[in-house]
Formats: C-alpha cells, structure tokens, sequence
C-alpha cells in the first residue's frame, strides 16, 4: 500500500533538509513494512521555487492539489519582515482552514538543556491557527485605511487612538476556539492525557483571550460532559481529563518551574506561537521540535524552525525537525512502527553525541556533523533502531 503525500520543499535550507529526511522517512517504512507500505512523494511549488517557474508564489495548481489532499509535507517558507508579501504559511493555513497546529514537546535524553530538568517536559501545544491577529487584517501607520479606520473608533465608537497609529484588528470567534479545544480536549481523551490548560490573556482582552477561555468551558460542559471536570473537581474517575486555564504571561513561568503540571496546551494564535517555541528551546530547540497544521481533512507536517537564509547552503542545518515531522505523519496514519524507528534513530544519534551544530553547541564532547552527514547517520541508526 502506497501513501501519496505531497510535499514543498521551501525556501532557505528547505531543499537541504528535505534531501537529508526523505531517505530517512523512506528507509523507516521499508524497514518497518517491507514492500507492503511506502510512500508516493508529489512535489509542489510555493515560495521562490514556485516565483522561478511560474511568476507565483503560491500558484493556483498547488492550492487546488492540496483542497483534495489528505497528506501534505513542507519546508519552511520565507515571509519577509515588515516589507514585501504577506506569509505564505498564513495564506496556506488560512485557505486551506488549517485551523489546529499542533506541536508535541518532549525531551530527548542527552540534549544539555538550560533549564534543570527538561527531562519534565513532555506537553502537546494545540495552537489556534486562522483568527488573532495572525489573521492579517492591519494598516500601515498614515494610510489612508488606517486614517478612516481610526477615525471611525473615534467617531463612532467613542475610542481614543492615536491617527499616527498603525492599526490591526484581533477576530475571534465561538466557532474557531471552540473547534480548536475540542480537537485538543479530544486528543487527551483519547491518548491518555491527564489535563487541557486554555492559556490565555484574558484578564486584559476580556472579549477575545477572555472568551476563548469561556467557551471552552462552554463547550467541555456541552460536549463533554461526564469526561471532563474542571480544576477543583479532581474526585473525577482516573480516565477522565481535567481542564484548567492558566493567564498567559503566569503560563511562561509555569512551565519552566512545574513543566510536570501540565500536559495538553490550548491557546489562541499568537500565545502558541510564543509558548511552543520557548517550550522547544527547553529541551533542545526548535531543531528537533516537529508539528503538524490541520484542518477537518488535510494533515500538512512541517518542521518548526524558519528558512534559516544565514546558514543556506553551508551544510549546517539541522533536518530533526523535518524527520520527526515525518514520525508524526506516521503516527496520523497509523505506521507506529515507522514513527518509532525515526525517534530511536534521533536518540541513537543524540547518545553517540553525532548531532548538528545547534545542538552540538549545547553538547559536551559531541561531533558537530553536517545535514547532509546527520541523515546519513540517521539512516544508519534505523537499521539498529
């Protein structure tokens, strides 16, 4: 049986990661299913690949192949900073509704941390991903859309701004953050999870960060009734989950000291982004920190880190992120066995110390070895894994 997934190969050390983890993906299947299974790579094109070829972006036949697709793969997309196009990463969650990105965090033994005990950590991220102010709606300070914009908060609404501002808009919706909870109050239900936290800023954004909050009690009260008990209500069965909400800035300090409290994160768009990258740098860094953008269809895998254009092309990159990207997929369409040969070739290669630059940095006595290098090591340690 063969599984087609599509995959872009992205700007920046995209191309260089995924010539390191495609082997790798496909020598775990092999290994673990023989002929049965395997996978049907289909290349399309976004980012500068794509502006090369056909003087787009994000052309139309990649978003008409994806709206059918149930598999995709890609590498990071550039969005340049404060000038130039929108991101591409936006584009494709917002049309394709990619509405969940979802990041598990866990420690790999032998990784020097800079914290005391990563080996706590062990939390999957549920980040909303199409509303909050990742939505794009904003204007340039002195544009002309800001000027009317503003003029009507004054005018109409009675909000004082400053007309110099530039301005955004925060949307968030029952719909979107009840969707988003329910997916991640699901997934603790069904992998054994013990807690959802909503982690939000509620307190100050009592109508958007605080309304997330509300309806996912909402929602655990309607749809979950009997399952789920809310914190202080831990006489609950051993089964059941426990859902609790944490105000986000306390949330940073949280799990840092008490990383072992809390399992399954709920979150609004922008306070994930925050929150799964600084989880990953706890224990390791986004290197090795895969995740994966969902909607009700399509399940897109891609690694965390950006293009990464100051070490393009210098063999340096790490390609973890992509390959445990790749584990992930497996876990979705039931080839644990696959998923679990990639991650005993990651901690293999972790305990003999052979690792790429970001994380032989943090390694007493490691071997700093190339992308290219660490596939390789990678598809050596499949055979023992």
């Amino acid at each position: 049986m063969k599984r087609k997934i599509y995959f872009i190969e992205g700007d920046g050390i995209g191309r260089e990661v995924w010539q390191a983890a495609r082997p790798v993906l496909d020598r775990a299947a092999e290994l673990a299913y023989g002929s049965e299974r395997g996978l049907e790579w289909v290349e399309l094109l976004a980012g500068k690949k794509a502006f090369a070829a056909t003087g787009s972006y994000l052309p139309e036949e990649t978003l008409t192949a994806l709206r059918q697709a149930d598999l995709a793969m890609k590498g990071p997309l550039e969005t340049p900073v404060g000038t130039g196009f929108r991101s591409l990463n936006v584009t494709l969650r917002q049309t394709l509704d990619l509405f969940a990105c979802i990041r598990p965090i866990q420690y790999f033994s032998g990784i020097e941390s800079p914290v005391k005990h990563p080996e706590r950590v062990n939390m999957v991220v549920f980040r909303e991903n199409t509303e909050d102010v990742y939505a794009g709606i904003e204007w340039q300070a002195g544009s002309a859309e800001a000027r009317r914009l503003i003029a009507f908060l004054r005018d109409e609404l009675g909000a004082q701004v400053d007309p110099e501002s530039g301005i955004g808009i925060k949307p968030m919706t029952a719909h979107g953050s009840k969707r988003l909870i329910r997916k991640a109050i699901q997934f603790a239900l069904d992998q054994g999870r013990s807690s959802v936290t909503m982690a939000h800023k509620g307190n100050i954004m009592k109508f958007t960060e605080g309304a997330f909050r509300s309806w996912g009690y909402e929602l655990a009260t309607e749809e979950f009734a009997g399952r789920v008990a809310f914190e202080g209500q831990e006489t609950c069965p051993p089964a059941q989950v426990v859902l609790k909400d944490r105000i986000a800035d306390a949330m940073f300090q949280e799990v840092l000291i008490r990383p072992e409290a809390y399992d399954v994160i709920a979150t609004p768009n922008l306070n994930g982004d925050y929150l799964s990258d600084a989880l990953a740098a706890q224990v390791g860094g986004l290197g090795l920190a895969p995740g994966v953008n969902m909607s009700t269809d399509l399940a897109f895998f891609e690694p965390t880190h950006g293009t990464a254009p100051t070490i393009e092309g210098k063999d340096l990159a790490n390609p973890g992120s992509l390959i445990l990207s790749g584990a992930l997929l497996f876990d979705h369409i039931g080839w644990p066995e696959a998923a679990q040969k990639i991650r005993r070739a990651v901690e293999l290669a972790i305990a003999d110390k052979k690792v790429t630059v970001d994380l032989a940095s943090q390694m007493q006595g490691a071997h700093q070895v190339g992308c290219v290098e660490f596939g390789y090591i990678l598809l050596r340690n499949l055979e023992r894994a």
